[in-house]
């Protein structure tokens, strides 16, 4: 009996442990990653600290999909870039009082006018403690100000949250007794403030607001549990690239619990992760290994069979294939499944289907990669990039004739933004605010920003060069006319396009050079109200160079002018990255453009003879380059002479010199390369296998794609130079991430309008129509710290779908003709 009843008492104390178990992860608690966590939904505090773009201090994953970020302290009801936010502390994990905590403070000194985005602060020290708190089901959400707010600052200082949009427009929402939907764009009535700053009367004011309250994975409750309101207002009153907010203000001579919200993201009941299948959405080469990747939920067990299944012409499928998925383990917050189909070679048309997930059709082919994956970049992104050129595509002008008025020198003792910082003098013979002649030719706008990066100018027609000589692509469908300033979009005109484009591109380097004596830093708007201008690009500046105004002319920019500035800078290892870039080109140029060509070259000589650098390593390049363009002994002797510090930077110098080797003629070197080579590829091998994916995957808050896209361009140079040493692998795996395979549930081609799925909304000139340019590359899915990869759809975004100019494209075009050139030589 005794017995009996020692057994009963044991299995009622295993139930109550697992119903608390289950009660326990059911509930919201500090997990090993340092956030809060209950099923279906994370809280993350100050992991990232990006507030211009959306990206830092408490933030919220619901059901899979990050719903709301930067709750903090603001000192604007609706912040954009350039304003004002705090400096981030430590955060602290305190697991008995189950608190997590971050100290805050205005002004940050390392953004108060200075850095590379310098920020005005007001007069407000301001020192506070933002910490997230486990509620049950909820989590609180809790100020401490150091001290009650100055009196000044009362009813401007609040607590706000963002919630992102692209999944709300059309949504309900209820404030207490209001209720409404969440406008597509931001709608009056408006008015001006005390201070004259414009703003949008709140869509609803009370004390608890439910987002989403009919759709159960968005549904959220916020509640104030102060004394103050919440207001729900529209954050794109001033800014195109708000997002809703939720705001409360901090109440006067409030210091502990100076703001309290109890914040509840409803959370499907057993919420678990839904398998995606991660594949190329252009699909794959017979000859060439082929691996679907599949994300599921890190509880996952038993993996069900992967079916591949043919389409068939008359319509319908075929299974071709079906078995179990290989385990490859856990990554970021998933566990990862590899599921190899290598062995299928017959051409068609393609679907991965697994546990209720099919992917996009994607081909089985020798001419995969031969049409519509590399070309629009060249025949689209490039074009629409084109500075001082209208812009015709058909029936549509991407943009008119632009910047004509190129350039004023910028004023000396500048620190501008987005980089651009003029010394204490010009380094030229003009002086600040004079019209620099020569600018107004060449080069392409850097993304959707539209200035002109000498760095992203040379790395593009560098980049150029060596796809034109390794791939001879002679492909022509634009017409490019420099002397009436011309493109038109799918007309040739018998010459090569990629010719054109790095002409295009040289004569804005090299008309720079001969007007200042010297390479530009780059050409950028002078203010911010033209710098954020979305469309065409006509529109920043009026075409007119400033010294032929008329007196009375009324416009504020630069003592009244809209010129785009000039600016240049000491930076050697800049400039002879520059200059290697124009050697190279001359080495293309020389029969279609001979003069460019020359002046290209002399240049490039001028550079290696005057600019020197503090690392021997700076001018690797260069000499390369000039070795490859004269062949002339002085600069192959250069990279003996230097030979212990390029073998030793094996990884940033071995694609570079592999390919020169037989120029050089030195055996021993080159044996010691080899050798170089061989333990580097011990790297890249320990590296691949961190990842389901092949290729290291370590981005910071940016996404990692054009990174990975120029670790695979190198890899082709390591290849044919070390054939011995480094396989084809790493550069089709590389590829294969960029155009799909690659973290989260968006499996999108990171290269617009290509495959079947792609970037449709991206950081580009168009973006404020939601819409992007074919062919540019964004930088891809970023990482939410500490482990969730995200790619949002949505166009403001830059450290997701940016699109820019230099490697970041023509490393992308580099990649998918190395990849053709490659499987379609082999036997």
């Amino acid at each position: 009996m005794s017995r009996f009843l020692f057994f009963f008492v044991f299995a009622g104390i295993c139930v109550a442990n697992a119903q608390n178990q289950a009660d326990t992860l059911d509930d919201f608690h500090i997990n090993d990653q340092e956030y809060l966590e209950r099923r279906g939904a994370n809280v993350m505090l100050a992991h990232d600290f990006y507030p211009e773009s959306h990206q830092g201090g408490v933030g919220i994953i619901q059901n899979g999909l990050r719903v709301a970020t930067n709750g903090d302290l603001r000192l604007e009801p609706a912040p954009g870039q350039w304003q004002p936010v705090p400096k981030v502390g430590q955060r602290k994990v305190d697991r008995q009082e189950k608190i997590i905590s971050v100290r805050m403070q205005y002004p940050d000194s390392s953004k108060n006018r200075t850095g590379f985005n310098p920020i005005i602060y007001p007069d407000l020290n301001l020192s506070y403690t933002l910490k997230v708190k486990p509620e049950g089901k909820s989590f609180k959400i809790i100020i401490d100000l150091d001290e009650p707010l100055p009196e000044d600052w009362v009813g401007k200082v609040g607590l706000n949250i963002e919630l992102f949009p692209g999944i709300l427009f059309g949504k309900s929402f209820y404030m207490d007794d209001e209720f409404g939907i969440f406008p597509r764009q931001a709608d009056g009535p408006g008015f001006y403030n005390e201070d004259d700053e414009y703003r949008l009367q709140p869509l609803a004011i009370g004390k608890k607001l439910v987002v989403a309250p009919g759709t159960p994975a968005q549904t959220l409750t916020i509640q104030n549990l102060g004394e103050n309101k919440l207001e729900l207002l529209d954050g794109r009153a001033i800014h195109s690239n708000g997002w809703y907010v939720v705001r409360s203000l901090v109440p006067p001579g409030k210091t502990k619990g100076a703001v309290e919200w109890l914040v509840t993201p409803n959370a499907l009941k057993d919420y678990t992760y839904q398998p995606v299948v991660q594949i190329s959405q252009v699909g794959y080469h017979p000859g060439q290994e082929k691996k679907a990747v599949i994300e599921t939920d890190k509880n996952t067990t038993d993996p069900q069979p992967v079916h591949l299944m043919k389409i068939e012409p008359e319509g319908g499928y075929s299974e071709v294939l079906s078995k179990k998925p290989e385990k490859w383990g856990n990554f970021l917050r998933y566990k990862y499944f590899t599921f190899d189909f290598s062995e299928v070679k017959e051409p068609g048309m393609y679907v991965i289907k697994y546990s209720g997930f099919t992917t996009v059709p994607f081909k089985i082919s020798k001419d995969v990669y031969k049409r519509g994956v590399w070309q629009p970049t060249l025949e689209y992104f490039l074009p629409v990039q084109m500075c001082h050129m209208r812009v015709n595509d058909r029936y549509k002008v991407w943009h008119g004739l632009c910047h004509m008025d190129d350039a004023r020198m910028a004023p000396v003792d500048t620190n501008h933004f987005d980089g651009y910082l003029q010394g204490h003098e010009t380094l030229t013979k003009y002086k600040g605010g004079e019209h620099v002649p020569g600018l107004n030719i060449g080069g392409w706008h850097d993304a959707g920003d539209y200035d002109l990066r000498v760095e992203s100018q040379a790395s593009t027609i560098q980049g150029l060069t060596h796809i034109y000589e390794i791939f001879d692509v002679q492909y022509d469908n634009t017409s490019i006319d420099e002397k009436n300033r011309l493109v038109e979009i799918l007309q040739p005109d018998g010459i090569p396009d990629i010719i054109q484009q790095i002409e295009h591109g040289a004569l804005s380097i090299v008309g720079g050079y001969e007007s200042l004596g010297r390479f530009y830093r780059g050409i950028i708007s002078p203010t911010k109200r033209q710098y954020v201008l979305l469309g065409d690009p006509v529109n920043q500046t009026d075409n007119k160079i400033y010294s032929e105004k008329k007196p009375n002319d009324t416009t504020q920019n630069q003592g009244g002018s809209d010129d785009r500035g000039v600016f240049t800078e000491n930076n050697p290892p800049r400039e002879l990255a520059t200059a290697a870039a124009l050697a190279a080109s001359a080495r293309v140029l020389k029969e279609y453009d001979p003069e460019l060509a020359a002046k290209c070259l002399q240049i490039a000589r001028e550079t290696w003879n005057s600019v020197n650098s503090n690392s021997s390593l700076d001018k690797v390049d260069l000499a390369a380059e000039l070795l490859q363009t004269t062949r002339e002994e002085k600069y192959a002797d250069f990279i003996l002479k230097n030979k212990d510090d390029i073998i030793s930077n094996f990884g940033d110098t071995g694609w570079r010199i592999g390919p020169i080797l037989s120029l050089i003629g030195n055996k021993k070197f080159t044996t010691a390369m080899q050798e170089a080579a061989r333990n580097y590829y011990k790297t890249i091998e320990a590296e691949g296998e961190k990842t389901p994916y092949g290729v290291p995957y370590e981005p910071n808050i940016w996404g990692a794609g054009w990174g990975i896209q120029n670790f695979g361009m190198k890899q082709y140079f390591l290849h044919t130079s070390y054939p011995e040493v480094f396989p084809e692998k790493y550069l089709l795996d590389a590829l294969n991430f960029i155009l799909g395979a690659h973290p989260g549930v968006n499996t999108s081609s990171f290269a617009s309008g290509v495959g079947a799925r792609s970037i449709t909304q991206a950081y580009g000139m168009n973006r404020g129509d939601f819409s992007f340019i074919p062919g540019g590359i964004g930088s891809g899915t970023a990482l939410i710290r500490p482990d969730f990869p995200e790619l949002l759809e949505w166009s403001f975004l830059w450290q997701q779908t940016e699109y820019v100019l230099g490697g970041g494209t023509t490393d992308y075009l580099f990649l998918v003709l190395a990849a053709d050139k490659l499987l379609n030589e082999k036997p």
